[in-house]
């Protein structure tokens, strides 16, 4: 069904090598399912009801705040839907897991607490369901593992195909410029840039950028220098092409098998790495759901609290898992003997 849609015949090929990995597919199908969830969750963990029909009237929680006066509550400041008294008639619609991520469980003897029909997963060391907290931590971590992926991606390539295409001086300064960068210890330098900005999503993908294009522009400039005398460039050149359309309409899309390639590697890697950060103290602002601080938790209370290292680092395995298998289906469909 998609090769109807893939005019170049090359990509055409290249699909149909991707599609012969069924673990490469499975993993696709799996993963947009895991993200598609996450995206989701207010809708699958909440402590607000989906929907709620009240007196006569039909009220959406889930999206819109309302008032105690809208319920006729008048002893207290905000609606606790639990404690909401239902007459005959009135019904609420709860999600699957009716648990926000920020919420702690008063009704267990002491916190962390063992998994249990009301928390699958258990809680963390403040009551919270850690399942929640799974579920709306990797949101964070792939809206920040593909941000940074494709800011960096833009960066290098741009960069790195400057210096590829020119070559000379500018070839020869911007690889000075990048050699230097690349001999800073870049992480304990995030952390430092951290530490002194409030580690905010926004802020840690702008950081993290500092550095992340590095690796990708030495794979674009290698293209670039490959590519930049071949036939249909000098062509294109003898044509009266300018150096813009030759660079983005000629070369830089015979460039793209290394950027493509390891693109799944590259996500799974900053989702590591913010992983690192949260578990470190350095990464995403307290109570924001993370994987890396309940494994921080986990090392906390590793004697008693089991849960809170078995799942996460569950649920780091399962996602890597899924990337590194993508990445092998990409680098097989890729790879110029096999196409």
């Amino acid at each position: 069904m998609i090769e109807r849609y893939i005019k170049n015949e090359l990509s055409r090929k290249r699909w149909k090598i991707f599609r012969r990995s069924k673990s490469a597919i499975f993993s696709v199908v799996l993963l947009i399912f895991l993200i598609v969830m996450t995206f989701a969750s207010p809708f699958i963990a909440n402590s607000k009801p989906l929907m709620v029909r009240y007196h006569g009237s039909t009220y959406f929680p889930i999206v819109k705040d309302y008032d105690v006066e809208d319920f006729g509550l008048t002893d207290t400041m905000t609606v606790d839907y639990r404690a909401l008294k239902l007459d005959q008639g009135d019904y609420a619609l709860w999600p699957i897991i009716q648990w926000d991520p920020y919420e702690s469980n008063s009704k267990v003897d002491s916190y962390p607490s063992p998994p249990s029909h009301t928390n699958l997963f258990g809680t963390d060391d403040r009551g919270r369901d850690v399942f929640t907290r799974l579920l709306y931590g990797f949101k964070y971590s792939i809206s920040y593992a593909v941000a940074v992926w494709f800011i960096s991606l833009t960066i290098g390539t741009l960069l790195g195909g400057t210096m590829g295409y020119f070559g000379g001086k500018i070839d020869f300064v911007g690889q000075r410029i990048v050699e230097v960068l690349s001999t800073v210890p870049q992480f304990f330098l995030l952390i430092i840039l951290i530490s002194i900005f409030s580690p905010s999503l926004f802020m840690l993908i702008v950081i993290s950028c500092v550095f992340a294009w590095i690796g990708i522009s030495y794979y674009v400039r290698g293209e670039f220098l490959k590519n930049r005398n071949r036939e249909f460039v000098e062509a294109a050149r003898s044509l009266g092409a300018s150096d813009f359309k030759i660079i983005f309409k000629h070369i830089l899309p015979n460039s793209l098998t290394p950027i493509i390639t390891f693109a799944p590697f590259t996500i799974a890697g900053e989702i590591v790495g913010l992983a690192a950060l949260d578990y470190l103290g350095f990464g995403l602002q307290v109570p924001t759901p993370s994987w890396g601080e309940l494994l921080s938790q986990a090392q906390k209370n590793y004697t008693i609290a089991w849960w809170l290292a078995v799942y996460p680092s569950l649920a780091l395995f399962i996602v890597l898992t899924l990337l590194n298998l993508i990445g092998q289906g990409v680098r097989d469909a890729m790879d110029p003997n096999m196409t």
